[in-house]
């Protein structure tokens, strides 16, 4: 199915919407606050590396039990409450004074974030023909791309010449037109979803029982098990290096920040270029066969960073990098919604967000450790050295489970 295919069915096509309006305000967010962070309340590089931290570390946690309950409450109140309880957190950033209070209601909006994801993906799921979910996918990705390009220099300039109350504000805005978009159409679960779970008598024990189940599939599941490494591994990669571009462009190329504006941009638009490739490749390539290449693509990206100390490679290194990502995300998404059973969807997603996640920040931790005992260039060989071994590991796994 194309683009146009997908975007009729009325329930993608809101969906879409309120995804692409509630990114871009989370961007907004997201920027303003680190603009804040950094100029007003004068942080150090540790507590702006903890603004991010606080945004995923929740999710780590909180992930997989939210699953459990996507997997049970019906979808379009939890859309809707996850909305809503967002734009009220959101509000509390205005009166923030201090580095904590940003901490504490980040970690709120995430681990709120943490049940709406989940319930996005059963909705895509049981609303899209298999056959267009690539493209539902591709789609998903291109607003978080888009935002993710146009947000930085958007906040910059509400901040500069409106303050960050402004950008706080559109973000509230974002949340009740996304839960107002979500509101305007049925979404419901297929009739085929029953929960088949073991039971307890204890609710916790139960829901302990339920998040083992969709742990289990994934570790019982070679496809499954591979994306989701491959996954981490990619967001691993780019956690461990992003952080190190910046001293690159400064130490390495002798460049000015708009070098690096430029150089970190780029990973923006090769996912964006690369969704489209991907939605065309799809068809003559499997899901595996795309996400193999992605990592591969990713090691080929980093090793080019390190080894070649010129301005026209870095471009094309995070060009690269950004391009391979999205080989990684829209098959392994679409392959996770396909290879999963309905009534497991929420658990399992959420799962893998959560595994996504921490390997970003164990990037994110390791990347400053590294870089002082290895150096900058050495620890992008060392993201190519893992890419090349997830690579090597995935190809040797999927070819025992055909075997």
């Amino acid at each position: 199915m194309s683009f146009r295919d997908v975007l009729g069915i009325v329930v993608m096509r809101r969906v879409w919407y309120a995804q692409l309006i509630s990114l871009f305000g989370d961007f907004l967010a997201l920027f303003a606050v680190i603009a804040v962070v950094s100029f007003a309340m004068h942080g150090t590089p540790r507590q702006i590396v903890g603004v991010q931290i606080a945004y995923m570390l929740p999710i780590v946690f909180v992930g997989p039990i939210a699953g459990v309950f996507v997997d049970r409450w019906p979808l379009k109140p939890t859309l809707i409450s996850s909305d809503i309880l967002r734009a009220c957190l959101a509000l509390l950033l205005i009166p923030a004074a201090n580095v904590w209070h940003v901490y504490f209601v980040l970690a709120a909006l995430a681990a709120v974030s943490a049940f709406f994801g989940p319930a996005q993906q059963v909705t895509i799921r049981t609303h899209v023909p298999s056959n267009g979910l690539i493209s539902a996918n591709a789609l998903m990705q291109i607003a978080f791309m888009g935002s993710r390009v146009i947000g930085p220099g958007a906040a910059g300039a509400i901040v500069a010449s409106l303050g960050p109350n402004v950008c706080y504000g559109l973000d509230v805005l974002s949340f009740v037109l996304s839960a107002a978009l979500i509101g305007s159409v049925a979404i419901r679960r297929p009739d085929s979803a029953t929960v088949a779970r073991e039971s307890s008598s204890n609710r916790i024990h139960q829901i302990w029982l339920d998040m083992g189940q969709g742990i289990r599939f994934i570790f019982q599941h070679a496809a499954v098990f591979f994306v989701v490494l491959a996954m981490a591994a990619g967001l691993f990669t780019i956690g461990c290096f992003g952080p190190l571009i910046a001293i690159h462009v400064r130490d390495t190329l002798h460049a000015s920040a708009r070098l690096f504006g430029f150089v970190s941009g780029m990973v923006g638009f090769g996912m964006l270029l690369g969704t489209q490739v991907v939605r065309r490749l799809v068809g003559k390539l499997g899901d595996d066969t795309l996400v193999l290449s992605g990592l591969g693509g990713i090691g080929l990206g980093a090793l080019i960073l390190g080894g070649l100390p010129y301005a026209a490679a870095a471009l094309a290194s995070t060009f690269t990098i950004g391009l391979a990502f999205a080989a990684i995300m829209v098959p392994a998404q679409t392959l996770l919604q396909r290879e999963t059973p309905h009534e497991m969807i929420g658990r399992v997603s959420s799962t893998n967000i959560s595994v996504a996640f921490c390997a970003q920040i164990l990037g994110l931790v390791l990347s400053g450790y590294l870089a002082d005992h290895l150096g900058v260039r050495l620890v992008f060989f060392f993201c190519a050295g893992v890419a090349a071994v997830m690579a090597a590991g995935g190809r040797a796994l999927l070819h025992q489970r055909r075997t």
